[in-house]
């Protein structure tokens, strides 16, 4: 499995991503749960001011997409935004966009 989990040590949340959460009703213990089990299902090397990526999980069998930014050197993960995909918009797996 391409997990995270092994290069999250510390976790910080954006504002962004703790809005979202409320929003959503996506708590902390989801995220972490996601990032224990998920998969990263596409990498964005060149982000700034750390590379991210896109984790899918699922949690009481709902899917939660996650964008995560690693700070590799200090091992601190910057969650970004975390939402259910629309199944309207990504294949019955939640792993690609339907085009």
């Amino acid at each position: 499995m391409n997990s995270v989990y092994f290069r999250c040590r510390e976790l910080i949340y954006s504002d962004h991503a703790i809005n979202q959460m409320f929003s959503r009703s996506i708590s902390t213990d989801d995220i972490e749960n996601v990032i224990k089990s998920g998969e990263i299902i596409s990498d964005y090397p060149n982000d700034k001011p750390f590379p991210s990526c896109l984790v899918l999980g699922k949690i009481d069998h709902r899917p939660l997409h996650l964008v995560i930014a690693i700070n590799e050197p200090e091992s601190k993960c910057v969650i970004i935004t975390a939402y259910q995909p629309d199944p309207n918009l990504w294949d019955k797996e939640f792993k690609s966009k339907i085009k």
